[in-house]
């Protein structure tokens, strides 16, 4: 189907926004939006697509973790992981693993070809909610409900080698930075977002603007600027300028809360979804909502979006989607340093 720009909802300003963030295209993003895969199933709670192979790593509330092939709508492989809801696994593509997180509080490492299970441990005290994969480095973030963040490093056999806490209720996700990977963020619903450093165990500093708790972050870059994008139980998504340490733009129109955000790799567009059961796209200079997506599949959960892939996978109470995005603009295309 062919979805063009519409504008439903507008986006409010906290702050003054960057003069370069306004410049640049202004017309409506024309998107080329089509249905490639489509599985229903038990809810789902992570999806992640591969980096060469045209795999989704799907994860469910029951406990099993699926690797669809979206180009053959097959099954790769389905395996029970644990009684208990699995809320995030992860593909690491260079020693052909996945690693999931759940919540009998234990991460568990299977060879992905196999099935062989590599490494299982009690990684926390309470639910773990994510789990992220460093780029480069053989390093593994894991966030709880027991409001800790820890480190762990596969090449010492998976031992924790930094705790970082600070806050104060449920950390809902960790994001490494991609424009440097020392750094990463938290989101918890204690309302705020912290940043911190792989060295130190106490957050740098602190974003906080959201009315309820924070669910879901992305880390995202226009030049040399860095950005975070936040959402939220308050049923918006935020922008935060991360050297200013200021919100520069507030984007309304979810009717529930906000579960998962992504900037796409390719196209200048963000991704909201929430409880509502919509998909919200958004004009990543503009701030307009451009697009408003929804695929009857009951509450959205998490969205799986890689650089370089014009495929996102959607995670949905009753299964999964995958689409391919094209647009008429690119984020070079884009002058946003006018």
């Amino acid at each position: 189907m062919q979805l063009r720009g519409v504008e439903v909802s507008k986006a409010k300003l906290c702050d003054d926004l960057p003069t370069h963030m306004l410049h640049g295209q202004r017309k409506p993003l024309s998107l080329t939006i089509e249905k490639e895969f489509a599985q229903n199933s038990e809810r789902v709670k992570s999806v992640d697509q591969h980096p060469t192979e045209p795999w989704i790593l799907v994860s469910l509330y029951s406990g099993t973790v699926c690797i669809w092939n979206y180009q053959s709508q097959t099954m790769e492989k389905s395996f029970k992981v644990t009684e208990s809801p699995v809320r995030s696994a992860k593909f690491i593509a260079c020693e052909n693993w996945i690693v999931t997180a759940s919540d009998d509080k234990y991460i568990r490492v299977y060879n992905y070809d196999t099935v062989e299970k590599i490494k299982e441990y009690e990684a926390h005290t309470d639910f773990i909610r994510s789990v992220a994969v460093h780029p480069t480095l053989p390093y593994l973030l894991s966030c709880s409900d027991d409001k800790v963040i820890k480190l762990w490093d596969w090449e010492k056999d998976w031992s924790c080698t930094q705790i970082f806490e600070g806050q104060s209720h449920y950390v809902m996700q960790v994001a490494f930075n991609p424009k440097d990977t020392n750094t990463f963020a938290s989101a918890s619903l204690d309302g705020t977002i912290k940043i911190w450093n792989i060295g130190s165990p106490t957050a740098e500093f602190t974003l906080d603007g959201h009315s309820k708790g924070v669910n879901c972050i992305d880390y995202f870059s226009r030049g040399d600027k860095p950005y975070l994008l936040s959402g939220s139980d308050d049923f918006t998504a935020k922008v935060w300028d991360i050297e200013t340490k200021s919100c520069v733009q507030t984007l309304e129109g979810h009717e529930h809360n906000v579960t998962a955000v992504c900037v796409h790799a390719e196209l200048p567009i963000i991704i909201t979804v929430s409880e509502d059961g919509n998909i919200h796209i958004w004009n990543a200079t503009t701030f307009r909502l451009e697009n408003k997506l929804s695929y009857g599949l009951e509450r959205v959960w998490t969205i799986g979006q890689l650089k370089g892939s014009n495929k996102v996978a959607f995670g949905f109470d009753k299964g999964t989607i995958v689409v391919k995005m094209n647009g008429s603009h690119t984020w070079d295309s884009v002058d946003l340093q006018a």
